[in-house]
């Protein structure tokens, strides 16, 4: 179990001395202070270094309560508990005003002390918790401002970028590599632009079958097709007056293509087996991770519908090129899945945050949360540490099988450095055979889509 860190801040050594030899024994880390100005200057650089303070109210120079009042100003959320000689019902009125938690009479009564210190650290427990889960909510609703955390220059250009154009209604194309947040910046574009007290609608154009996709954009009169039950209103139709973000478009069919390039051409749609044509009024927004130059060079991306797409180009950098971000997107899903998995964990241990800045994150945002919520789980300490992360990339990839279900070499019994692609190939094959071959069942279970498994298979040679 983690230590909870206590600042103690008295001008009398004695005392100090006394509240140590009292703490220190209950399991609680302490950190001496002669002054509240030292204090202060400690916790300025760094506001999450103590979960709790207690300090004496008489001091030369920043008094207990006037120390309780800069934290209040400076909007520094730790507890204090004020130790006074005063036993006046105004001095106590004087420091609860002031932001204290509570306040302790001299001479001290440990047992008194020690329920007050309890109370304090399970009070801040919980409103960090609360705090974190409206995080959580709000991200997921999408009440947030933005949901994107990053302090990087490369991350904040984007974010410039989206405050400019949001309140247009010019089409965008946002392009990255998977994993880096494109439906975050869509949703972004969304929320900061007029368009937000509409619907904000999503589809990835690589999960539903093509047989279906156009269904789902354009909608289907009833009896269109085998299953067409009663008629349904598509994707462009539910979007109106909102935004419609057409994810992985790079995945659409040359024959879908021309359809999507005159529906943006003529602002009205088809619904299948219906002759009429209804007007629409949608933003759109696409993203891909393919490089859609080269798909047009290649002939399998209309150029025409690129260039109505990609009016306003937006690329996210991955995570490798922002490493500002790394450690802080970190945080964030360490205080989301300690809260959501009910299990106290208060950091990174420095071998492990250097691990994760070293990472060059191939999965990028969505890979480093995955990593996260694993070590959150597993972990055993109130701290993650480099084997909970090294458990995600090394045992993960122990006993691959071969094209004939043979076992491969664990990566950790050789040196040698393998290409990403093998590796990730390999598990997959072994993620089909503990499936027993079931391809879209393995693909849920990697959180890929079906494409994708089927791409790797065939660049593999393999078939199940």
């Amino acid at each position: 179990m983690t230590k909870h860190k206590i600042a103690l801040i008295d001008d009398d050594v004695d005392t100090l001395d006394l509240l140590v030899g009292f703490l220190k024994p209950k399991g609680f880390e302490t950190h001496t202070f002669q002054s509240a100005e030292e204090a202060l200057t400690n916790i300025k650089k760094d506001a999450s270094a103590f979960d709790l303070i207690i300090t004496d109210l008489q001091m030369p120079g920043l008094s207990g309560i006037e120390l309780s009042q800069t934290l209040k100003e400076l909007m520094i959320e730790i507890p204090v508990i004020v130790v006074t000689a005063d036993k006046s019902i105004e001095t106590a009125i004087e420091a609860v005003k002031a932001g204290a938690f509570d306040f302790v009479v001299k001479p001290i009564h440990f047992s008194q002390l020690h329920v007050s210190v309890e109370r304090a650290l399970y009070l801040n427990q919980i409103q960090k918790e609360n705090q974190t889960l409206r995080t959580v909510v709000a991200t997921k609703e999408g009440k947030d401002a933005t949901g994107i955390i990053g302090k990087s220059p490369q991350l904040q250009k984007v974010l410039e970028l989206v405050r400019k154009v949001a309140s247009t209604q010019t089409n965008i194309f946002i392009s990255g590599e998977s994993g880096t947040g494109k439906e975050l910046i869509a949703k972004a574009v969304h929320q900061q632009g007029t368009r937000k007290g509409g619907p904000f609608v999503a589809i990835n154009c690589s999960a539903i079958p093509e047989n279906l996709l156009e269904s789902e954009l354009f909608g289907h009169s009833k009896g269109a097709f085998t299953g067409a039950v009663d008629k349904k209103a598509g994707l462009f139709e539910e979007a109106t007056g909102g935004t419609l973000f057409l994810d992985e478009i790079g995945d659409l069919s040359l024959p879908l293509q021309a359809k999507l390039l005159r529906v943006l051409q003529e602002k009205r749609i088809k619904r299948i087996g219906e002759n009429q044509f209804r007007n629409i009024d949608v933003r759109i927004v696409s993203a891909t991770h393919k490089d859609l130059r080269r798909e047009i060079q290649e002939g399998t991306f209309r150029e025409d519908l690129f260039f109505r797409l990609n009016v306003i180009p937006i690329h996210i950098p991955p995570l490798r090129d922002r490493k500002e971000d790394i450690l802080l997107l970190a945080d964030h899903f360490l205080k989301k899945f300690s809260v959501i998995n009910k299990v106290d964990k208060r950091g990174f241990t420095k071998e492990a945050a250097e691990f994760l800045m070293r990472n060059p994150w191939p999965g990028n945002i969505r890979e480093l949360e995955n990593t996260i919520e694993r070590a959150v789980v597993i972990g055993e300490t109130g701290m993650v540490e480099l084997v909970d992360l090294e458990f995600n990339l090394g045992a993960a990839f122990d006993s691959v099988p071969n094209k004939e279900g043979a076992n491969d070499e664990s990566l950790e019994s050789t040196s040698e450095i393998r290409p990403l692609n093998d590796v990730i190939n390999k598990y997959i094959l072994r993620a089909l055979a503990i499936n027993d071959g079931a391809k879209d069942k393995t693909a849920k279970d990697l959180g890929i889509d079906r494409k994708t498994l089927y791409r790797r298979l065939r660049d593999s040679e393999v078939h199940f």
